[in-house]
């Protein structure tokens, strides 16, 4: 719902002359055994067929998200000397991978309205329910803290460069510690903190290899994985065992 009123704002723009033309180092991302991170890199070049009709200076800002998941975020406190939840609020969309790279921080080429319409911004792209106004933003504030710890939210000002008000590139790290499914590449040019053209295109992340075939025999057949994994303790035991009585010998 979101997206289709970003787009209908976007459709409501008068025509303006400038549009992006994307590219991408890689189609997917493969997550095997020794995947430990990666790096996208999105390139592109922006197209002009007449004069800016929109005066201002040029922002580039270039978002990608993971899948949507929803998340319950607890507060602990100490209770007669035990840490015990005592709050709580659901985060009804909370993705599980964000990061926004901009030419310049994110204020000086995006209003404050544009960002409540499309939901650019990390705090944006969190909606929480239950909760009040003042509650919620400290549980999302928390949320985002955490998940900016691991690497899976990002916020790099200035993480575009432009030449020549022509071409463009940003390098997005990706963690290790990725969840499986599309995300979702968005490149938003903007003139005067209005956004003038979006690019929008999709990046599969998924196993590959043991790591596809072990998660399919866990979610399909879990008896059977649950004794494979079972004669696999057993025989690393008796290994370890046999070695350590050779070792003594």
């Amino acid at each position: 719902m979101i997206r289709l009123v970003s787009l209908l704002l976007l459709l409501a723009m008068p025509a303006n002359a400038e549009e992006i033309v994307l590219g991408l180092s890689q189609d997917e991302v493969a997550i095997t055994a020794t995947f430990e991170g990666s790096e996208i890199l999105i390139f592109g070049a922006i197209k002009r067929d007449g004069p800016v009709e929109v005066e201002g200076d040029l922002g580039v800002i270039v978002t990608i998200a993971g899948p949507d998941q929803p998340v319950t975020v607890r507060k602990k406190d100490r209770r007669l000397g035990i840490w015990v939840n005592t709050e709580s609020v659901d985060v009804d969309v909370a993705p599980t991978f964000y990061a926004v790279a901009t030419n310049r921080p994110l204020e000086e080429i995006l209003t404050f309205t544009e960002d409540l319409n499309t939901r650019i911004s990390t705090q944006r792209a969190i909606r929480s329910v239950g909760a009040t106004v003042e509650s919620a933003q400290s549980f999302t504030d928390a949320l985002i803290r955490i998940r900016a710890s691991e690497g899976l939210y990002q916020t790099i000002p200035e993480g575009v460069s432009v030449a020549e008000e022509a071409l463009f590139r940003a390098l997005i790290p990706m963690p290790a510690n990725l969840t499986e499914g599309d995300y979702k590449a968005e490149i938003y040019l903007t003139r005067g903190k209005q956004i003038v053209d979006l690019y929008t295109t999709t990046i599969p992340v998924k196993k590959v290899g043991l790591e596809r075939w072990l998660f399919n025999l866990a979610h399909d057949n879990p008896f059977l994985y649950g004794l494979m994994s079972l004669s696999i303790a057993i025989a690393a035991g008796w290994g370890a065992s046999a070695a350590f009585s050779m070792f003594r010998r």
